[in-house]
């Protein structure tokens, strides 16, 4: 019987030894996996990076006018009104087709009463109705065309805008992008040199989507009167287009 309890207390003590041989290499285990993760965390190992932005901007000259115009009538009767309308609306588009113009469309069409008080009540003295068409032309040829469409049936010259072509707007982008490219590149040298530190590596680019360049507006007279035919040509002079990037670099160092 004493050998039996000599042996369940033997047992016992394997048990506690066991147990905490087992504790030990856990807390072990758990003291060498600190380091790796106080190391991770540690800034000096982490890369070094730094983020600048360029811009690049190209002017380029603009070789294309959109023309915003109409026909407005006024006249007693609706009906009246909205076939002299059509009429000269006619005459005007005739004109633009046979000149081949580019994207024409219509922009408007309008017919409302006319309105007048007398006496504090309201009243209609007739209708005024209204065309209107928008068009593209080569600037060298916008002055002389606007002129034809007045003598057309046209009395309304809305405004007008200039433009560069696709390709040419595309091709500046290109132009942008590299003085973009380079003016990060030169900001990087400049600030990093400062620090006695260089450039290692573009850890990463950033091309910032830039707005297309927008159409330079000029307003003319909203309504015109009918001009003779011996009368000044219109002159028309082209504007300049800026077309902007801007690049986005991080750079290791």
């Amino acid at each position: 019987m004493k050998l039996a309890l000599f042996c369940s207390r033997l047992t016992t003590w394997d048990r506690l030894k066991t147990l905490c041989l087992v504790v030990g290499l856990l807390s072990l285990t758990a003291c060498q996996s600190v380091p790796s993760s106080a190391q991770a965390q540690n800034p000096a190992s982490l890369p070094r990076t730094l983020t600048v932005s360029g811009k690049g901007k190209i002017t380029i000259p603009t070789t294309l006018t959109q023309v915003r115009l109409g026909v407005e009538v006024q006249g007693k009767t609706a009906q009246e009104v909205q076939q002299q309308v059509a009429k000269r609306s006619q005459a005007v588009v005739e004109l633009l087709k046979s000149r081949q113009v580019d994207k024409l469309e219509t922009t408007g069409i309008s017919l409302n009463p006319n309105y007048s008080y007398q006496g504090g009540k309201q009243r209609i003295n007739g209708y005024i109705g209204t065309n209107t068409v928008s068009f593209q032309i080569d600037t060298e040829k916008s002055g002389t065309l606007l002129d034809e469409a007045i003598q057309a049936g046209a009395t309304r010259i809305d405004g007008i805008s200039f433009v560069a072509t696709d390709e040419a707007i595309a091709q500046a982008q290109q132009k942008a992008i590299k003085q973009a490219s380079e003016d990060a590149r030169k900001q990087a040298d400049a600030a990093l040199g400062a620090l006695n530190l260089s450039q290692r590596e573009v850890m990463g680019i950033q091309i910032n989507g830039a707005n297309p360049p927008q159409l330079q507006n000029y307003a003319s007279p909203a309504v015109l009167a009918q001009m003779p035919t011996d009368s000044a040509k219109t002159p028309v002079v082209a504007a300049q287009q800026k077309v902007e990037q801007t690049v986005t670099l991080q750079i290791r160092y």
